[in-house]
């Protein structure tokens, strides 16, 4: 099977980010000093979108890892 190098989680990582900046930034300067709250609710939203991702790419990392080792070992007890 053929992988993609297109990863999909890095891609919304990576948007995720940008996104929060670029607001955090329009924020500021629509809004001046009022807009200290929320900037920490986009920064907060910022973080809590990095955990999801990391935590979405070690659930597919550990599910692929267990799928590989069922594999190796339906080939040990094959020989």
């Amino acid at each position: 099977m053929a992988r993609s190098t297109f990863d999909t989680l890095r891609a919304l990582a990576i948007a995720s980010q940008a996104l929060g900046f670029i607001l955090i930034l329009t924020l500021e300067t629509l809004m001046g000093d009022a807009a200290r709250p929320w900037q920490g609710w986009t920064l907060a939203a910022m973080v809590a979108a990095a955990l999801w991702i990391a935590l979405v790419r070690l659930y597919r990392r550990n599910r692929a890892r267990k799928a590989l080792d069922r594999r190796r070992a339906d080939l040990d007890d094959g020989d």
